[in-house]
């Protein structure tokens, strides 16, 4: 899934202003000007349209992490997990709302998509892991949609 997919899919799911939005990136280390950001937040088939690189996105997801519980200062900041991949977007959105598995089965299953738990296991393991499977686009937009609903009501 494309990285400008998943920050606009952020954006609508906290309906937060592209100003907001740049601060919560910011939390999570990284400057970024709003004419960018507003650029990376239109359609691909828009005229100013800029991708959204993995870099940016992995500084997104982090600074949605501290937004939503809190950063400790105590604690060093861990580097910064690049590329970015659906698996792993997946990890920090269960990680920044906080999601247990039953959450997550609800989620899915509000999108009419269920999901077996052995299915929603594989997608948190360790990449080269004899059971780990790679979260398709499908699932990941599914996913947002549904954790969209929950959030957004």
């Amino acid at each position: 899934m494309l990285n400008n997919d998943v920050l606009r899919s952020l954006r609508y799911m906290l309906d937060v202003s592209d100003a907001q939005l740049s601060e919560i990136i910011k939390i999570g280390g990284k400057q970024v000007a709003l004419d960018d950001l507003a650029a990376m937040l239109k359609k691909e088939d828009e005229d100013g349209f800029v991708a959204c690189d993995d870099e940016l996105m992995a500084y997104a997801l982090d600074g949605l992490v501290y937004f939503k519980r809190g950063k400790d200062e105590s604690r060093p900041a861990h580097p910064l997990e690049l590329p970015v991949t659906n698996n792993m977007v997946l990890k920090k959105l269960r990680v920044a709302y906080e999601l247990k598995e039953d959450d997550m089965h609800e989620i899915m299953q509000s999108v009419e998509c269920p999901v077996s738990k052995p299915e929603m296991s594989a997608l948190f393991r360790k990449f080269g892991h004899s059971n780990y499977r790679t979260c398709g686009d499908q699932f990941l937009r599914n996913f947002l949609k549904g954790l969209t609903l929950r959030v957004r009501g």
